[in-house]
């Protein structure tokens, strides 16, 4: 099964196979990501093992929601041992995300 997942947004945006499923996690994203996942494969009559490769979205968008995003398709690739895909559909080893721009670091106060 192929596993695609968007947290760049609010609404994280994920697939399975030809099921696609949207969901407003916002600021709870990195407590419910994987249950949400969970969820939508025991949907399917699936688990973790059936998922034979994953594409991210790697960005641009949200810094906070990319960067969630991104370790947990990093580490379900590394723990599974299958193949992952930026949104270009290169092959990568590990996720890299894309923000979009550089840090916007503010000056110290003192």
């Amino acid at each position: 099964m192929k596993l695609y997942l968007d947290t760049s947004t609010p609404e994280t945006v994920l697939k399975l196979d030809d099921h696609e499923y949207r969901e407003p996690l916002g600021n709870n994203l990195a407590e419910q990501l994987l249950a949400f996942i969970r969820d939508k494969l025991n949907e399917n009559g699936k688990t973790w093992q059936d998922i034979t490769e994953i594409t991210f979205m790697s960005g641009p968008g949200s810094f906070t929601g990319l960067r969630i995003g991104a370790s947990v398709v990093n580490t379900l690739a590394s723990e599974l041992n299958i193949p992952l895909y930026n949104h270009r559909g290169e092959k990568v080893k590990i996720i890299l995300p894309d923000y979009g721009r550089g840090a916007n670091i503010s000056k110290p106060k003192k």
